[in-house]
């Protein structure tokens, strides 16, 4: 059998099974814990766990200890990997499929504005960064703001990393998330563990999401400390482009049904 048709045809088998799919399903919107999807999908903890290896082994689910120190491990969805994977398997069946897939998702812009709030704890490096790369994405169509339960001043390598991807951030500011309480949010995002611990509630919100992302400003050396930043807006950037297609197609779905 040809090599790419074996791909294409491994992770047909992938997302054959309910459990990998589910499990593929739930990290599209949030970075989950073993115990979390296993309550959700209402599956014993051992065969969510063999579901989950079965996705690592195939680089379509990665992991990570928490920064909580508790033990946990919080899984995420390689979004590069399985875009790559559903691109090829797409052109593997019809050499046209991807593109007329892309040209249906171009449609109007909403209408009405969503808003996007960012938590973590110091409102420093990550949530900082995240506020500037949708802003910049979005071009002003979604309404976005960044908080923290311990506020400091944005990190210096913050806008150095954002100013390396023509986005200037010096504008922005480190504020307790108390200033947003009463607030009406559609979607709250932390972006570091301990914030998703304490964040508090907002109602009428639509989505809560977590990245479980590493705290670039917590690396020691100066020298790693840097690629620790352009790593966590590397990985920024391309959840939000993909959170980005989810707010716009959902706020296109709910104009249908006006």
């Amino acid at each position: 059998m040809d090599a790419t048709l074996h791909d294409v045809v491994e992770f047909f088998r992938l997302l054959a099974d309910p459990t990998r799919c589910a499990i593929l399903m739930r990290l599209a919107r949030s970075d989950e814990r073993l115990a979390e999807l296993s309550d959700s999908l209402k599956q014993p903890p051992e065969t969510v766990a063999a579901a989950l290896a079965d996705l690592e082994s195939a680089g379509l689910v990665t992991s990570r200890l928490s920064d909580v120190g508790d033990g946990q491990r919080y899984y995420q969805l390689n979004l590069e990997q399985l875009q790559q994977r559903y691109a090829r398997a797409g052109r593997m069946i019809h050499p046209a499929l991807a593109q007329a897939v892309a040209e249906a998702e171009e449609k109007t812009a909403p209408r009405v504005k969503p808003r996007v709030l960012f938590l973590c704890t110091h409102n420093s490096a990550r949530s900082q960064m995240a506020e500037g790369l949708l802003r910049a994405f979005s071009h002003g169509s979604i309404e976005v703001f960044s908080a923290g339960s311990q506020p400091s001043e944005v990190h210096p390598l913050a806008i150095e990393t954002m100013d390396s991807m023509r986005i200037d951030i010096r504008g922005q500011r480190s504020k307790h998330y108390e200033e947003f309480i009463g607030q009406h949010f559609d979607y709250i995002i932390t972006v570091c563990d301990r914030a998703r611990e304490t964040c508090p509630v907002f109602p009428g919100l639509k989505e809560s999401i977590h990245w479980s992302i590493p705290d670039p400003a917590a690396v020691e050396d100066e020298a790693e400390r840097r690629r620790a930043f352009h790593q966590a807006a590397t990985q920024l950037a391309n959840r939000i482009r993909y959170l980005q297609i989810l707010i716009e197609r959902g706020q296109r779905d709910q104009l249908a049904t006006r």
